[in-house]
């Protein structure tokens, strides 16, 4: 009955009070000038709506995904969809009702004669609006159980219907493309090593977080890719710790493993997952996590930290991440070639992609950060580093929302974490106070901080020079400019021909040496000048290389106080190439610590 204080009631048309409700609540009781009512109905949802954008316009992206994964939050998520659903529901009836009410004085017929043909229409109206708000909040209940799902997957590395390309199912032993595969056998387990709480973040100190890519070819599980991203919460400083996959003789930390392999581990490091995570003797955890607290425990004893969490992801996934993302743009410093890329059953193709921004696809950004033939896997690893800081700067929301399905699907089925659910937001918060072009990138490349053996019983590996990989983690976040210059100089990538045109011996060898010191890729290759007995130094910058290496040009510049001199040639081998002079100074690195 029509409240003393509501306007008189005006004929209006049913189906049109539905679809205003169905609009927003209350929309279809103002049109019927049933102000008490519309107001009754649109004060809940507006009141809620303005709590949830005051909370929203808080939190950025990074905040806001870390909520969205919490199972409190996903339930309630649900929750209130079914409740604004029914209040909905019960704005589109009352409304209809009082229309029909308005028309007829009965709201039980449809305004006309009884059995007449158009007393349907309005009902059949009213379950059409119906039909179109649950359509929207179905919809809504799919994505919050997509979500529920993919985080379900990403969250629990036991999980096993996940989909394809998981990263909890190897089981082989064995290696591809680089892996060590005359390791000790693995295959023995003995009592196993009884359960401890491994490092957690406190949310004050540095936290630390491996991140891994994973090669499954053949079968095997070789974690190629393993960047140690450090954040200090105190100046939201971030550095990037890489180490090569061919790296060997790690130091194995004080425990059961060391009875196995000895002191350090002979094999490859991207080996190291598969040699322990069978092994209940060595590590706590299961067959799906366990050879990830090894990979944490050997890396963070390398570095001098406790590496508290990791995220894994495998190059198929990577690529549908970043397909899913429509794509990311990369700065290429250096053009990549390479004539030999494998694309599977052993056969290859030419990579050519040339420096400059490029957007480029899933499979075109796997190409880059994956080739290496025509490089060296240290190039690799700075490439694969700059993709990752290419992807944070230009992820957002507007991104994201277009691909949630492709995203959420390849998310579910190749990316693992043991990050704890409940500290996701804090820690994504601390990740979206940091800028990504304040990243310091550290990758422990020969010869500063490792020692290359091109041949060896082992095949080609690298051994790191510990004291020097230690300080450089200790001290990333207060290094000197020298230290901060260095890794600018490997990322550029040129390389340097010293010949000696001064007549002294071992001169060229020491410049390059001390180069190399620097950060610079130079070697004396024994090349005679075409000119001898210069009283100066003669710089030559070949191709261009000025604007692909500008730090690297004006570093020899200063350093030898010249002037270089740009030229064309389609013979240099080099992009730049130093000859030196009677008065070219006497550079050594400082002794090897």
């Amino acid at each position: 009955m029509q409240s003393a204080h509501e306007m008189p009631p005006r004929r209006r048309s049913a189906f049109v009070a539905a679809f205003l409700s169905l609009l927003f609540p209350g929309l279809g009781h103002a049109y019927l000038g049933a102000s008490r009512r519309a107001l009754g109905f649109a004060a809940p949802p507006i009141l809620i709506g303005a709590l949830a954008a005051g909370i929203a316009i808080r939190l950025d992206l990074f905040e806001l995904a870390g909520l969205a994964v919490q199972d409190w939050f996903t339930t309630l998520v649900f929750a209130i969809n079914l409740v604004a659903l029914g209040w909905r529901a019960a704005a589109i009836v009352d409304a209809w009702r009082i229309a029909r009410w308005i028309a007829t004085g009965d709201p039980s017929s449809g305004g006309r004669a009884p059995g007449s043909l158009t007393r349907v229409v309005p009902i059949v109206g009213l379950i059409a609006v119906l039909l179109v708000t649950s359509g929207a909040h179905i919809a809504v209940a799919r994505y919050d159980l997509l979500l529920a799902g993919t985080a379900a997957c990403v969250f629990d590395p036991g999980t096993t219907s996940c989909g394809e390309g998981t990263a909890a199912s190897p089981d082989t032993t064995g290696g591809v493309d680089g892996a060590a595969t005359d390791t000790p056998d693995p295959s023995a387990v003995g009592t196993p090593v009884p359960a401890y709480s491994l490092p957690t973040w406190d949310g004050v100190g540095r936290l630390n977080i491996l991140l891994i890519g994973v090669d499954e070819q053949g079968g095997a599980h070789n974690t190629d890719t393993m960047i140690t991203v450090s954040i200090d919460p105190a100046t939201n400083q971030v550095a990037m710790f890489q180490l090569p996959r061919d790296t060997v003789d790690v130091p194995i930390p004080n425990g059961p493993a060391q009875k196995l392999f000895g002191t350090v581990y002979a094999g490859k490091i991207n080996s190291w997952y598969t040699a322990v995570r069978r092994r209940a003797d060595f590590y706590p955890g299961t067959d799906a996590t366990r050879g990830y607290n090894g990979l944490k425990a050997i890396l963070g004893n390398l570095y001098g930290i406790d590496v508290n969490y990791y995220i894994e992801v495998n190059f198929d996934g990577f690529r549908r991440i970043i397909d899913a993302l429509g794509g990311v743009t990369v700065n290429v410093q250096v053009p990549v070639v390479d004539n030999h890329f494998p694309v599977g059953g052993g056969a290859q193709e030419r990579v050519y992609i040339p420096s400059g921004p490029q957007h480029m696809t899933g499979a075109e950004a796997l190409v880059y950060a994956r080739s290496r033939h025509e490089s060296t896997d240290f190039d690799r690893g700075a490439r694969q580093q700059r993709v990752l800081v290419s992807l944070r700067q230009q992820t957002d929301i507007a991104r994201i929302l277009p691909h949630i399905d492709e995203l959420a699907a390849a998310l579910a089925s190749s990316v693992r974490t043991d990050i704890p659910r409940d500290l996701l937001p804090r820690l994504l918060g601390l990740v979206s106070h940091t800028s990504a072009r304040e990243v310091r990138s550290f990758i422990f490349t020969p010869p500063f901080y490792q020692t290359e053996f091109l041949s060896s019983p082992r095949g080609y590996i690298i051994v790191p020079k510990l004291d020097r990989i230690r300080a450089a983690v200790e001290n990333a976040f207060t290094a000197d400019p020298a230290a901060a210059r260095h890794d600018e100089l490997v990322a550029e990538g040129a390389s340097v021909y010293v010949l000696n045109g001064s007549g002294r011996s071992g001169q060229a060898n020491a410049i390059a040496d001390y180069l190399e010191y620097l950060g610079i890729a130079a070697s004396a290759p024994g090349l005679k000048p075409d000119v001898a007995g210069l009283p100066s130094t003669t710089l030559r910058v070949y191709n261009g290389a000025e604007t692909t290496a500008p730090l690297t040009v004006a570093a020899l510049e200063g350093l030898f106080g010249v002037k270089a001199e740009l030229l064309a040639s389609t013979t240099a081998t080099a992009d730049i190439v130093i000859v030196t002079g009677s008065g070219t100074p006497a550079l050594t690195p400082p002794p090897i610590p």
